[in-house]
């Protein structure tokens, strides 16, 4: 089950599709058309996704570190002093990013040049420093390695305010999928998991916008017999952004 999401900045959207393989062609296929930045975790077939930058997740670098500390037993040794170095970096960034949260896009993107670029600077000569010391199939050789690889992704963090410091956007929209897969299993076959998928965009769709979603697939059951679903127009109008949603849908 693939997961797309818009950014923060836009209108919140959350479309899950079903394909029977992890195979990078069929974000390729889904995102044709599309130009721009793309969010992803680390997974290699997004690569062959054309026209987008790929935009790194810092929490999964943040997580090797975090991994490492738990894998090295002995708190006295350099090693765990080093991994603790590497998740002091990433727990900096996203101090910032805390920070800034409320900013605009603009003024975003300005504190990051200031702030951020110098300490993202250090973090990847530490990295670079690092990877000559320390063993690659240790845990920490592992993090130090996965930062390298990962780094001409992450720093895109720095070419635009609207851009986020992880993926964990994506990350979290995939969970409710995961926690409630157990009650899906009715859905037994690919037309039941294309089925699911867009029930699942609908419901995690509405949720995005602050919409109640038992109520608004009510209104979307009372409202798609009366109307042309092949005029966009009309079907813009029940859309969960659209000021034509009744209150009774809407969260407090």
């Amino acid at each position: 089950m693939w997961v797309y999401a818009t950014g923060h900045t836009d209108e919140g959207i959350c479309l899950y599709d079903y394909r029977t393989t992890r195979a990078g062609k069929h974000a390729k296929n889904f995102l044709h058309g599309f130009n721009g930045y793309l969010h992803t975790d680390g997974y290699a077939g997004y690569n062959v996704v054309p026209n987008i930058k790929l935009v790194g997740c810092l929490a999964h670098v943040r997580r090797k570190y975090s991994q490492a500390l738990t894998a090295i037993k002995d708190v006295e040794s350099t090693s765990h002093t080093k991994a603790k170095e590497g998740l002091q970096y990433c727990n900096q960034l996203f101090a910032l990013e805390k920070k800034w949260k409320a900013l605009s896009p603009e003024d975003r993107h300005e504190k990051r040049q200031e702030e951020m670029e110098p300490i993202l600077d250090a973090f990847f000569a530490w990295a670079k420093n690092m990877k000559k010391v320390a063993l690659s199939k240790s845990a920490l050789g592992s993090a130090i390695q996965y930062t390298i690889n990962q780094w001409p992704k992450v720093i895109t963090i720095l070419a635009d305010g609207r851009l986020e410091i992880s993926n964990n956007r994506a990350e979290r929209m995939v969970k409710p999928f995961v926690i409630n897969r157990k009650n899906f299993l009715f859905c037994n076959t690919a037309k039941g998991a294309q089925a699911s998928a867009i029930v699942q965009s609908i419901v995690e769709t509405a949720k995005a916008n602050k919409i109640k979603p038992l109520a608004y697939l009510t209104y979307l059951f009372e409202q798609l017999p009366n109307i042309d679903v092949n005029n966009s127009e009309e079907l813009n109008t029940l859309l969960p952004w659209s000021e034509s949603i009744p209150q009774n849908c809407k969260t407090e």
